[in-house]
């Protein structure tokens, strides 16, 4: 039986690994064993922080609501409870925006959600 050399399926393999492990530092960019045990843990990472930065935006968008609402005289929960009574329907991500940068239009959010507690 003829004898497989392996030279340009075997190439083409490692420079698709090398290729993808640019800009990693020393040996685990040149070394293909180095870069593509690398890769799979970069791969395992990236996997993992895609979920984690949905977490951790939701939780800045918390933090900066509750200082607009502490600002107008009312508790985060009080607020969110009082947006689902109103029917206000705004998200997090634009609740924080509004308290960031317009904060009249917060103030007038916060003022309807106090009102359907009452």
């Amino acid at each position: 039986m003829a004898r497989v050399k392996t030279g340009i399926v075997r190439r083409r393999r490692h420079n698709k690994v090398l290729k993808l492990a640019r800009g990693f530092y020393s040996a685990r960019r040149k070394h293909f064993r180095k870069a593509k045990e690398q890769l799979e843990r970069s791969l395992v990472y990236a996997f993992r922080d895609r979920r984690a930065k949905k977490r951790d935006f939701r939780r800045l968008w918390i933090v900066r609501i509750n200082a607009a609402c502490r600002l107008n005289d009312i508790s985060y929960s009080k607020f969110i409870n009082g947006l689902r009574k109103a029917g206000i329907e705004l998200d997090r991500k634009i609740l924080a925006n509004m308290a960031m940068n317009d904060a009249e239009a917060f103030a007038t959010v916060a003022k309807k959600a106090k009102a359907a507690l009452k």
